[in-house]
């Protein structure tokens, strides 16, 4: 049976949380999803866990189904360059580096849109593209503590 988003090819620039689960569920409704992970590590929640899964994270198992992963090292510039040619065949990108980082490397949205001017470009971050805090990296433990959820949760 054909998903809703057949057709639709997604680059995952993304890691940890929020960008994985947000490409999982695209890829569930039947999206092609490219992850893209660290040329010399990979995705780091693949060691997480324990539970583990024939040796693989459960955890990295669950957020990252349904798509197909690859290394790129987009800081040399034959990563960037194999980085450009799937954005000018995709639809989306998903990414949630810190405010900035993809420009600095040239491949923000301004830029990639020049190569495909039809591209969505989906940036997770924890404090916006804007504002004081635009720089700031926004993991669960930061965004609870800033916003007051954690002074109510207990000390353990």
């Amino acid at each position: 049976m054909a998903g809703a988003l057949d057709g639709i090819r997604i680059i995952d620039a993304s890691r940890v949380l929020a960008g994985p689960f947000c490409s999982m569920i695209l890829g569930d409704l039947g999206a092609e999803v490219i992850k893209i992970e660290h040329y010399e590590s990979g995705d780091e929640t693949r060691g997480w866990g324990p539970p583990f899964v024939n040796g693989e994270s459960a955890y990295y198992l669950c957020a990252n189904r349904n798509k197909q992963s690859m290394t790129l090292n987009l800081k040399a510039e034959q990563g960037k360059e194999i980085f450009r040619k799937l954005v000018a065949s995709s639809d989306v990108v998903v990414q949630n580096f810190k405010t900035g980082t993809l420009e600095k490397m040239d491949l923000g949205f301004e830029d990639l849109k020049k190569l495909n001017p039809g591209l969505i470009m989906a940036s997770i971050t924890g404090f916006g593209l804007t504002g004081p805090y635009k720089e700031l990296p926004g993991y669960d433990y930061i965004i609870q503590a800033m916003s007051g959820l954690m002074s109510i949760t207990g000390e353990e």
